[in-house]
């Protein structure tokens, strides 16, 4: 019978926004592996990636931001890799070399080439530069790209 019960690691503490999918990304991968952690939002549309506090943590005021004691581990694929080497229970790679580097794979495409392209940041960015309907058409496109290409 497998065990239901939370690992225990009262050190674990991520910074987060619940609109950011790279945030998301790790909330997952906590839960599957059973972590409990505490919670800290980050509200990104009141600017609270700009406070000295969490300067400190990321200067480029990205979240998700991962503290495990005294290791502080910023973007979600970096984060992701930490967890799966630091506790590795339950697992979030297969075993097989090969369906895991394919894994590796996909989620590399998705957090370098595909996820940047539609951060809000980027987003509005070009909305000021050059229109408010090219940054979706923009976005749009560049995940087709990472998903068919």
């Amino acid at each position: 019978m497998e065990c239901k019960c939370r690992t225990s690691s009262p050190n674990l503490v991520l910074y987060s926004y619940w609109q950011s999918s790279c945030a998301w990304r790790v909330r997952f991968a906590l839960n599957l592996k059973g972590l409990s952690y505490e919670y800290k939002a980050v509200n990104l549309a009141k600017g609270e990636q700009f406070s000295p506090e969490f300067e400190q943590l990321n200067p480029l005021h990205y979240v998700p931001v991962l503290v495990d004691g005294d290791v502080v581990v910023s973007d979600s694929y970096a984060i992701l890799l930490y967890l799966e080497e630091k506790y590795p229970q339950k697992a979030l790679l297969p075993d097989d070399p090969q369906r895991r580097y394919l894994n590796l794979q996909a989620a590399s495409i998705i957090s370098s080439s595909i996820q940047p392209l539609h951060m809000v940041s980027m987003l509005k960015y070009l909305e000021e530069k050059i229109g408010p309907e090219e940054p979706l058409l923009w976005a749009l496109s560049s995940i087709e790209k990472g998903f068919l290409g």
